[in-house]
């Protein structure tokens, strides 16, 4: 492993000699599920754990109705819901633990700000946060991550790059279900109740007192009436754009 961050940095650093004002755009990649015939369709849900407690509104409701979910936990988050974590574990044909990154840091490896969120400014942070996210995963017992995604789910290209030769795909989305949990009940319920077959939607799990999370409960139980299949990512084939899963 500690060949293969060289070799990532060494490659990283030479993309970093660009001049800031050639840099690449940041981006924000998609992801759709693959179609299959049959059915009303088949949807991906996942949720940001990225630091805070635990919405026990979506969580509670994901177990009594039998709705799997991909969760996307920080370092952070794992060791402020143990709670949480064991009721995720006690349901494992429902939850499938992803990496958020140890800190909660954007992966982009030059210095900016996303959202008011400092990156992580270099391809070694890069490499740090999403390793250290892993890591943090591993100590729960859970099986070794397949997927990240960063904070605010933008990123540099070079750090698409690198996080692929980690061996992780990157989970990009469809449909942003809670604009990052600052919505309100009805809208966020509207875009979710919205999805369609092969939508991914991206929603957050760690706000409890915002309203956003009512509405991620009335927009998945919409969604069940209709009645589309909810799948996890690691039980279906997705397509990501920028190089994120090929």
């Amino acid at each position: 492993m500690r060949l293969l961050q060289k070799h990532l940095f060494a490659i990283a650093m030479s993309i970093s000699a660009v001049s800031a004002g050639h840099a690449a755009p940041l981006v924000e990649p998609t992801l759709r599920l693959k179609s299959e015939a049959g059915g009303a369709g088949r949807v991906a849900l996942t949720l940001d754990a990225c630091g805070g407690q635990t919405d026990s509104r979506i969580l509670s409701a994901l177990v009594e109705n039998k709705i799997p979910a991909t969760i996307f936990v920080t370092g952070i988050w794992l060791k402020r819901n143990a709670a949480a974590v064991e009721i995720m574990r006690a349901h494992p044909d429902l939850f499938e633990l992803e990496n958020h990154g140890g800190h909660h840091v954007p992966a982009v490896d030059t210095p900016q700000k996303i959202y008011g969120i400092r990156s992580a400014g270099s391809p070694e942070a890069v490499l740090a946060e999403v390793e250290s996210g892993a890591a943090a995963l591993a100590k729960t017992g859970e099986p070794a991550p397949k997927w990240f995604r960063g904070a605010t789910a933008e990123y540099s290209p070079s750090a698409i790059a690198m996080i692929r030769k980690l061996g992780f795909k990157i989970a990009g989305f469809s449909i942003n279900g809670d604009g990052g949990s600052l919505l309100g009940a009805k809208e966020t319920a509207r875009r979710i109740a919205a999805a369609k077959d092969g939508d991914v939607i991206i929603s957050h799990i760690n706000q409890p007192t915002h309203a956003a999370g009512e509405g991620v409960v009335q927009g998945l139980l919409a969604l069940k009436a209709k009645g589309l299949t909810f799948v996890r990512l690691d039980d279906a084939d997705g397509v990501g754009s920028h190089g994120t899963t090929d």
